[in-house]
């Protein structure tokens, strides 16, 4: 087995040790132990203090109340004004400050600006009758400008700190329920697209199917099959009622998707928009039903606007081919060498959209980057030509 150089070791180790933090990073529980484990790191610097001066504490007794205030923090996301309500036992019976940072911080977080501002005056009122009792140390502020200066920094700045981040979760919640908000109504908008195109498809062939029936049954006038034939008609127009019923009222843009006849207008589109395409489609693709082809027009169609959005200029390479039984739409544009000069204007839905699409007929969707390609890949089956 070949050694590694030392050198490409420590990089490999220091990446290891980068995911796992990063890791840790993104659990809740995680970062309270952490938390936790850094309050009672700087309380203990105070341990020689608290067995010396301020009270009758040992050693060791000292370090095991200073853990025992440290692990109240590990509930300070749903109790934080335990950690507070220990944190100012700690600021009368051992005059220790430090844990009071870590609650106040804990309550502006995960209880907002009122609860930070109200634990910000509660510790400042305490901190200010324990210094006018008797056995105040000295070091905590001898006058009343000296431990002015000390606590209320302390607790004003640890609460602000925990408002600032509380803010900002709520910040990223809203971005998140936006981003969740709008691929719900991507889904729902696709899923209307899909029904009307359902609308159109099916029924047009309800529609012929009733004019045929109809036909068939004048033709059988007099015979054994009559009413069977006039039977069948009946049923097609009921059908078709049922449809209409059904399917949301058409808008204005109802007109339904193209299927596979009108790829190469896509096509050229795009290469005159400034993006070639190479455009290749298996002849028996065009027997499918209109509806997949109105799924391949619709993945093929968002594909290409999304690769003059974000790679303008690249060759972009759509294969339609039928194999097993399956047919498989692979769309691949090469990732741009550079960050375009703007920003492209997108609303992040598009692949939602296309995803909705071909999984409503019953396919597979996968879409992401490759080592050097952006590529959108597609299957489906056949199902009944037409």
């Amino acid at each position: 087995m070949r050694t590694l150089p030392a050198a490409q070791a420590i990089r490999q180790a220091a990446a290891t040790a980068g995911r796992l933090g990063g890791r840790w990073s993104r659990e809740p529980r995680a970062l309270d132990v952490l938390t936790a484990l850094s309050a009672f790191a700087l309380m203990s610097l105070d341990v020689p203090g608290l067995a010396e001066a301020d009270n009758s504490l040992n050693g060791p007794l000292a370090a095991l109340a200073l853990a025992g205030g440290a692990c109240s923090l590990l509930v300070r996301r749903r109790v934080p004004w335990l950690t507070y309500a220990v944190a100012l036992c700690f600021l009368g019976w051992l005059h220790e400050l430090t844990l009071a940072q870590f609650a106040l911080y804990s309550l502006g977080r995960y209880r907002g600006r009122l609860a930070g501002a109200v634990g910000v005056v509660g510790y400042v009122a305490f901190a200010y009758v324990m210094f006018n009792l008797p056995g105040w140390p000295v070091h905590r502020g001898d006058t009343l400008g000296e431990f002015s200066s000390l606590v209320v920094p302390i607790g004003v700045l640890a609460a602000g700190v925990g408002v600032a981040a509380n803010r900002q979760d709520l910040v990223r919640a809203l971005e998140a329920q936006r981003v969740e908000t709008e691929t719900l109504q991507a889904v729902q908008r696709e899923r209307v697209r899909i029904a009307r195109d359902v609308h159109d498809f099916v029924g047009r062939e309800l529609t012929l199917l009733s004019v045929r029936s109809q036909v068939l049954a004048r033709r059988a006038e007099g015979g054994p099959f009559e009413d069977g034939f006039e039977e069948l008609s009946e049923t097609a127009r009921s059908a078709h009622r049922m449809l209409n019923e059904i399917i949301v009222q058409r808008g204005t843009d109802g007109a339904p998707t193209p299927g596979l006849a009108a790829l190469p207008e896509l096509a050229e589109r795009s290469g005159r928009a400034g993006s070639p395409v190479d455009l290749l489609i298996d002849d028996e693709a065009h027997a499918l039903s209109p509806l997949r082809q109105a799924a391949v027009h619709r993945v093929v169609q968002e594909c290409l606007t999304n690769a003059a959005k974000h790679a303008p200029g690249e060759r972009v390479s759509v294969r339609v081919a039928l194999n097993g039984g399956r047919l498989h739409i692979t769309v691949t544009n090469p990732l741009p060498t550079a960050a375009p000069p703007a920003a492209p204007v997108s609303a992040g839905t598009g692949t939602t959209g296309m995803a909705e699409r071909i999984r409503a007929v019953g396919g597979t969707f996968e879409a992401g980057p490759k080592t050097s390609t952006y590529e959108v890949h597609a299957t489906l089956s056949t199902g009944d030509p037409t």
